[in-house]
């Protein structure tokens, strides 16, 4: 996917809530933007696989300063090879445009 049709390029915008979700035509669309997300219930995950506990905590601080620039972070689950991210806009309950920008975002951490 070349940039994810810019999604990676894009800025998280503040959301304090009172716009709605995205609606699943939305969704559909974008997650089609990127490569091994997925649909979970009100958010998108993906599965992240490291050669070792080192490497996958380099990924979580790299995930971690990307979230901090975007002011959008995600939730994080960390085993010794394994980082699984998932976004979801707390403030709408659901998913926004930022959550599909930082995923793009994190998956550029792997271009070369």
């Amino acid at each position: 996917m070349e940039n994810q049709c810019g999604l990676s390029e894009k800025n998280c915008q503040p959301c304090e809530g009172g716009v709605p979700p995205l609606s699943a035509g939305e969704i559909d669309h974008l997650l089609g933007l990127l490569d091994g997300w997925a649909l979970q219930g009100k958010e998108i995950s993906k599965t992240y696989t490291f050669k070792n506990y080192y490497h996958t905590l380099a990924f979580v601080n790299a995930t971690a300063w990307v979230s901090h620039r975007e002011n959008h972070h995600p939730d994080l689950l960390v085993g010794y090879n394994t980082c699984q991210v998932r976004y979801h806009t707390h403030a709408i309950d659901g998913l926004s445009e930022n959550d599909f920008i930082c995923a793009a975002k994190i998956d550029r951490l792997f271009a070369p």
